[in-house]
Order: structure tokens, then sequence, then C-alpha cells
């Protein structure tokens, strides 16, 4: 069950879609803001609450850029805290103009522990790790179009998603434990769940993912987004052998446009 809980933490990260989208035309207003904070409560099999999840928008400046500061958290709570603990604290910087991260922080204890910085460098076209519980420095080599964990979610917001065509699949280079990973998703179709705020219109997407460490192939995991101008994720679910485990939208502040909401 714990690889589950970590695969739900992680996706809350990675709501990734791919550089073949079309960005939106630079006059247009970004689909989130400083302030934003968004709070998501992970359960097993709709009654045993296993942890909770926030990610929060900040802004500031780097080198006299304009960036924005991200920054999400996962935690196991209640009685499956008492199995297995998880803490998790993912950090991305990224420039607003290009989209593209310069910084990012990966603090975790999911049983083992990691302890990592890493700084993107698109002149040389490297990575430069910093792995502090190692003591260790080390460089890969990416591309420019490269996203982390945390910084895809906010690219693929701020693109054009709300017109796809089902069956439409896309893919995403993510940089993640030292390399490079390919994220494909497919678009599911258009769906309406009901939420605790009410009913919302959703983009229903499912990701195929490189079979690895973290995830398989035949795990069926199902992510459900806002179709309006915030673009958030409102719901992620994983099928399991024996139930199921889910994430929902518990609470929001600082949203940059309506969350529209069908009464």
């Amino acid at each position: 069950m714990k690889k589950y809980l970590i695969l739900l933490i992680l996706l809350l990260s990675l709501v990734s879609f791919g550089q073949s989208v079309k960005k939106e035309d630079s006059t247009s207003k970004f689909a989130f803001q400083h302030g934003e904070w968004l709070k998501f409560r992970m359960n097993y099999s709709n009654f045993l609450n296993a942890g909770y999840s926030t990610m929060e928008v900040k802004e500031l400046k780097n080198n006299g850029k304009d960036a924005f500061h991200f920054i999400g958290t996962g935690k196991s709570t209640g009685l499956v805290s008492l199995f297995f603990k998880v803490k998790d604290d993912y950090q991305s910087y990224m420039y607003k103009e290009s989209l593209q991260p310069f910084r990012s922080v990966r603090k975790i204890d999911e049983g083992y522990t990691k302890d990592q910085e890493t700084f993107f460098d698109y002149n040389t076209n490297e990575a430069t790790v910093k792995n502090y519980k190692h003591n260790t420095e080390t460089k890969h080599p990416i591309n420019k179009n490269i996203q982390d964990i945390l910084s895809s979610l906010y690219y693929i917001r701020n693109q054009k998603i709300r017109n796809f065509k089902i069956g439409e699949e896309i893919e995403l280079d993510m940089f993640f434990d030292d390399e490079i990973n390919k994220f494909k998703l497919r678009f599911l179709g258009k769906e309406i769940i009901k939420t605790k705020f009410g009913k919302v219109n959703c983009l229903k997407f499912m990701p195929m993912v490189q079979a690895g460490r973290v995830f398989k192939e035949q795990e069926s995991v199902t992510i459900w987004i806002s179709d309006d101008e915030n673009k958030i994720p409102l719901r992620i679910k994983a099928s399991l052998a024996v139930g199921s485990l889910r994430a929902d939208l518990d609470a929001f502040k600082g949203l940059a446009h309506p969350f529209n909401i069908i009464f």
C-alpha cells in the first residue's frame, strides 16, 4: 500500500502533459498567481484517511528576472502513519517568461530519505544535482524543454488543454532521480464530477508512465482537472487489486480565476 500512497503524492506534483502543447498567447494571464494554495485529502477506499498534500505559489526574482516559487508537501496521517510515515517536501523555481525551472528541491522521508537540490543551466544544458545526504555533486545532460516533478504541473496549467481530442496522447520530459524520464498521457474526455464544493466540469486524463521503481504501466491511475481557466487538479485515483486510493481537493484559496462550480 505504501507505494500507492507515494504514487498519489507524486502525481499531485506531476500532472504532466508534454511540451508539444501550444503555449497560451503572451498576453494571456497565468492560470495561477501568487498566494494560490491548494490542499488535497488522500484516502483509501473512500473511508480511511491516508494523508494530506498541499501546493502553494509564491513570487520572487532571480538574476533580475521574475520567477515563481512552487512549494508542494505530502504527509501521511491517522492510522496509516502508524504503519508507515511519509513526509515529503518538493519545491520548484520557474522563470515566468520561459516557464523553465532553474532550481528544484526534493526532501523526502518515506521509510528512506533524500535531500537533494538541482540547478538547471540552459547555457550548458546541464543539471547540477547536490546530494546533501551523501555530500556529493553530479552533473547530468538535459534539454531546454525539461521540467521537474513540481514545475510540470504549473507548466501545463498555463497551456491550452481544453480542446484535446479523446485518445490524443502527449509526452513530457521530466528530470527525476538524476535522469530524464518520459511520461505519456492520454486524454479520456470531459466529465462532471461531484466534489465537496459542488459539481464541477472536468478534463479527464490517464498517465501511461515509464515502468520503473515507482511506477508500473499496468497501474490504473486517472486524473480529473477543472475545465476552467484555473485548470487545477480536483481528483486523482489509483485502482488497486483490493480497493482504491484517491486524492481530492479539500481546500483552496487565492485562485487567479473564478472556480466554475455547478450548483
